[in-house]
């Protein structure tokens, strides 16, 4: 079990709002015994400070927050440790009580609005059915008509709050922009006046502007209201420019706590550091991302000592069989002079930090090349994609602005080229249009030298003869996999759509299928076996590395990918991006890659092309776009990535 010397812990805030200590979550399922979740962990948030708890997915983040909030799924319970908010054991009261507490005392915003905003429902309503009678603005308030117009003084006062106009209260979610519903999501879940807020990723799906706004949002709020904010998230640039302190949690444990710029600074884990160094930058092109090998280990595998052991290049044989304790890391190496020092409430289970220590802090990163001069290319070579001209208006739209106007665009051969923009400024819409996913109204559009019809979807006929020439990869894993079928299946289905496993017998057609899945199946870096598996059954990263396979079935001469990367770790983005650039380099395709994190293009891309409201707004080379951009929304989307040192606390850093 996790354990936590009391006096550091205590000292630096000691009237916390809430305090968790010891906390054990086991799961019991059917033909099992019960299986730890969480072994005893602890945190705790003061009125008026942002904390954030980081770690890889199946670290047991949303599952410590669900505890708080009481919504811990079907067959998962607490069977140790304490809860306290504001000083009040929540842990065993009855359902009733509990649930009198969610939105009063304690709320929960989630990833996706959507999730918790109701379609059918205006955004005032979904404000309104939120807020207390004892309000003084509506207890006032008598009759129908008086309480009515009360409750609409109040939504949209509460729309203000979050920098939204009026005319919002009456507008249904699906009218607004994701920075918008996250907005009118954040009202509602404040609807309450809760002491403590929970945001569960909610900036996942944001571009860097609207993500700044929205987490200067949540700061703004923090601060006003004097509440508490409890921020879930894999992106460590947002939990470290944004909350006061860190925990990072890895399989139920965690490994490291202490003011983020400490963290930032200095790491004092090696699951911190490989996290960290994992991380792509706006500002620095690597050779290769540095990566985590292997995946955080399932509940029922993880041993008695530190779990990161199986993945940590500093392992000795005692990291495997030492229990997990959190203590002050004194024994670390002592920082050069003039560099600032660790604070008291700083604590490592790393039972090695008196030897490597000095290992886990990042060194100065050097700026490397980027590929920017294109191949030289005969005059009258056909481009993997070109666009010209091209328009696309949705009828329905309110404004009948069209959500792609007059682009053009060309994408060379064995290039990767980035296209950048907030949500709604047409990127998807123009890669729909690229694959035949999506019609457009007027324009040119060529792919591979195959020219598409304008005001018409593709015929069957069009549609087999644009497949060879490019495949689309899609930003949410989960959903891009039949999930009854298995990953063999899958495979071999676009194999034989690309005609690769055709003629000779029965026997010789599934020997050449199987061998033809393995081989792909290797290319993404996973083995043999996983044809056998569903899509349930495998990670995040492993079910994108197999829509991965299925693009390249197909030997397209353009691979699109629609944010591919956007949902997944940064350990398991590396490890993508790395593969994607390898492939890249040895089949010479040409990519359109979609993102709106500008670390990724940096990374990944030799030029960049930049999209607002639907136009083109800017066009070059990653270096002369991003270190020199002419667009103010451009350089809107720069000045809105953190920098390296960025924490709430910097400044103060002893």
């Amino acid at each position: 079990m996790t354990e936590v010397h009391a006096e550091a812990a205590a000292t630096a805030y000691p009237a916390a709002l809430l305090e968790v200590t010891g906390l054990r979550l086991t799961a019991t399922g059917a033909g099992t015994g019960p299986t730890t979740l969480l072994d005893g962990v602890g945190l705790s948030v003061a009125a008026g400070e942002c904390i954030a708890v980081v770690g890889e997915s199946g670290s047991g983040k949303s599952l410590a927050v669900r505890a708080v909030a009481g919504l811990l799924p079907g067959g998962v319970t607490v069977t140790d440790g304490s809860i306290r908010l504001a000083g009040q054991e929540v842990r065993d009261l009855p359902p009733g009580e509990r649930h009198a507490l969610r939105g009063r005392r304690v709320s929960l915003l989630m990833q996706d609005p959507f999730t918790m905003l109701h379609p059918q429902l205006t955004c005032g309503r979904q404000i309104a059915d939120g807020l207390s009678d004892h309000l003084p603005a509506l207890a006032g308030a008598r009759g129908r008509r008086a309480r009515r117009a009360a409750l609409r003084v109040e939504t949209v006062r509460r729309l203000a709050e979050v920098g939204l106009a009026p005319d919002v209260a009456d507008r249904y979610p699906h009218e607004l922009s994701g920075g918008m519903r996250q907005r009118v999501a954040t009202a509602a879940a404040l609807a309450g006046d809760p002491d403590l807020l929970i945001a569960d990723e909610p900036t996942t799906a944001l571009d860097a502007a609207n993500q700044r706004a929205v987490l200067d949002l949540l700061r703004g709020l923090l601060e006003r209201r004097g509440m508490g904010l409890l921020l879930i998230t894999h992106d460590l640039s947002v939990a470290f420019s944004t909350c006061d302190r860190v925990y990072v949690l890895y399989a139920g444990a965690v490994l490291e706590q202490g003011r983020a710029a400490d963290l930032r600074r200095a790491p004092r884990h090696p699951y911190t550091a490989s996290l960290l160094a994992a991380e792509p930058s706006p500002h620095i092109r690597h050779p290769r991302l540095p990566t985590v090998p292997g995946s955080v280990p399932p509940p029922g595998d993880r041993t008695t000592g530190c779990p990161f052991a199986d993945r940590c290049p500093h392992a000795a044989p005692e990291c495997r069989t030492t229990a997990v304790t959190l203590r002050a890391p004194t024994a670390a190496p002592v920082p050069p002079e003039g560099a600032p020092r660790d604070t008291g409430d700083r604590l490592s289970a790393c039972i090695r930090l008196a030897e490597i220590g000095g290992d886990l802090t990042p060194p100065s990163p050097e700026p490397a090349g980027t590929t920017d001069a294109a191949p030289t290319a005969p005059e009258d070579a056909v481009p993997a994609l070109r666009v010209r001209g091209v328009r696309r208006t949705f009828r329905g739209d309110g404004d009948g602005r069209p959500a792609v106007r007059d682009v053009d665009l060309t994408v060379p051969d064995g290039r990767i080229t980035a296209l950048v923009g907030e949500s709604g400024s047409g990127k998807t819409t123009l890669a729909r249009i690229a694959v035949g996913l999506e019609s457009f109204d007027q324009g040119q559009v060529d792919v591979g030298g195959l020219p598409l019809a304008a005001g018409r979807m593709p015929t069957h006929a069009e549609r087999s003869r644009l497949a060879p020439q490019v495949q689309i990869v899609f930003q949410d894993p989960y959903s891009s996999l039949p999930p009854l079928r298995t990953v063999g299946t899958t495979l071999a289905e676009a194999l034989t759509a690309a005609g690769r496993i055709s003629g000779g017998s029965r026997a010789q057609r599934r020997r050449r299928r199987d061998e033809q899945v393995g081989r792909l199946l290797a290319q993404v870096g996973l083995p043999p076996a996983y044809a056998r598996r569903r899509p349930t059954r495998l990670s995040g990263g492993e079910r994108q590395r197999v829509a991965l396979a299925r693009a390249f079935a197909v030997r397209p001469r353009l691979l699109i990918c629609d944010e591919a990367v956007a949902a997944l770790d940064v350990s398991v983005q590396a490890q993508l991006l790395n593969l994607l650039a390898d492939m890249q380099r040895s089949d010479g395709f040409a990519v359109l890659f979609i993102t709106h994190d500008l670390g990724v293009v940096r990374q990944i891309a030799d030029e960049v092309a930049v999209m607002v409201r639907g136009e083109l707004v800017e066009h070059g080379t990653v270096s002369e776009v991003l270190d020199h951009p002419r667009h103010p929304w451009t350089r809107r989307m720069l000045d809105a990535v953190p920098g390296p040192g960025a924490g709430r606390n910097a400044a103060d850093t002893p």
